[in-house]
């Protein structure tokens, strides 16, 4: 088992792209490439980023992918809020999207804390 395979800020990552992936199959055809594509993308580079931080070798390096992750986070609110006003997401599931994005965004805040400066 790899290391990163163990932080649980990356299986609510994966759980979070899983979420996402599950709610956008209804968006409509002429979003494929636009909103679906971009909140997909963005829910996987969570986990991905954490993943790929937790590979480098200097402390300062992996809050710098620490602090990419919490962007890729901030987007896909973003975009789901979007896609919330558009009527694609339910606001049931855009609660769903933005408490599991909010818990991981406090995680990774934990987690840079503990990388130090």
């Amino acid at each position: 088992m790899f290391n990163f395979e163990r932080l649980v800020v990356r299986s609510k990552g994966i759980a979070l792209a899983d979420r996402v992936y599950a709610v956008t199959k209804s968006f409509s055809a002429e979003e494929r490439f636009g909103l679906t594509s971009q909140m997909r993308r963005a829910s996987v580079s969570i986990s991905s980023n954490v993943a790929e931080g937790s590979s480098q070798y200097s402390r300062n390096d992996y809050r710098r992918f620490i602090e990419i992750t919490a962007r890729s986070t901030f987007e896909l609110v973003s975009r789901a809020a979007v896609a919330r006003n558009q009527g694609l997401l339910t606001p049931k599931s855009y609660v769903e999207i933005y408490d599991q994005a909010l818990e991981i965004v406090r995680m990774l805040s934990g987690l840079r804390d503990s990388l130090g400066d």
